[in-house]
């Protein structure tokens, strides 16, 4: 049998197949607090809101627990232990959530978080104190970065300025009226109960939060950043 030949003599190229891709979803519409979103916008808001009060109270009550554990002299450290370590977490949290997604540093931040504030809030000296407070900034780290990386992968582009928006309002609010609630619960309750307090209060935003963040932003990104929820192929914000 003779092959087919194009007139130079050259065999027929064969026909090449064309691979069929997916059609990614689409967005859902609606704001940060549609129904699609409004589970995943309260719950990571609310975790930056109660991050940024303690960060913003502590101050307040700080000045009190150093007296009491006979550590003035220690202070210092109290401030410094937390700001380097969470500097530190930030830029762990960074490459970790580009690599495997924000859920593991989330929950590891999360988890660090509350223990420090564990921490502060029993410790009997002020050495256990500082310790305290270095555990506490890699969680708060950890988690801070982790949030915008779930950002930039569970909302399209034109949510994410509003919700970034939310993340800058939680560090003004508290600046303005914790130092005064943390100094009425100084007063009341004691000095222990600013940090005893928030590890109740987190585990409710994070509850919601997390199941979302699962959904939404964790696993493979689709080529389009504008076409799904899972906004950006890689975790950093443009």
């Amino acid at each position: 049998m003779s092959t087919s030949q194009q007139p130079g003599g050259a065999e027929a190229a064969a026909p090449v197949p064309i691979p069929v891709l997916p059609v990614p979803e689409p967005a859902p519409a609606g704001g940060v607090l549609s129904r699609p979103y409004l589970a995943l916008s309260l719950g990571i808001v609310s975790v930056v809101l109660l991050i940024a009060f303690e960060a913003t109270a502590v101050g307040t009550a700080m000045p009190v627990a150093a007296r009491e554990l006979h550590g003035v002299p220690l202070y210092a450290f109290a401030f410094s232990a937390y700001f380097t370590t969470s500097l530190f977490a930030m830029v762990l949290a960074g490459q970790w959530a580009d690599r495997a997604g924000p859920l593991a540093p989330i929950t590891l931040g999360i988890g660090g978080f509350a223990a420090g504030l564990l921490l502060c809030g029993t410790a009997g000296s002020m050495w256990v104190f500082v310790l305290g407070r270095a555990v506490q900034g890699l969680g708060g780290g950890l988690v801070i970065v982790a949030l915008y990386v779930v950002v930039s992968r569970a909302y399209p582009r034109r949510l994410q300025p509003a919700i970034l928006a939310a993340f800058s309002a939680c560090w003004v609010v508290p600046s303005v009226v914790g130092p005064l609630v943390a100094g009425t619960v100084t007063e009341h309750l004691g000095w222990r109960w600013v940090f005893l307090g928030i590890p109740v209060l987190i585990l409710l935003p994070l509850l919601i939060a997390l199941p979302q963040i699962r959904r939404r932003a964790a696993g493979p990104l689709p080529a389009d950043p504008d076409a799904s929820p899972r906004a950006a192929p890689r975790g950093r914000l443009a």
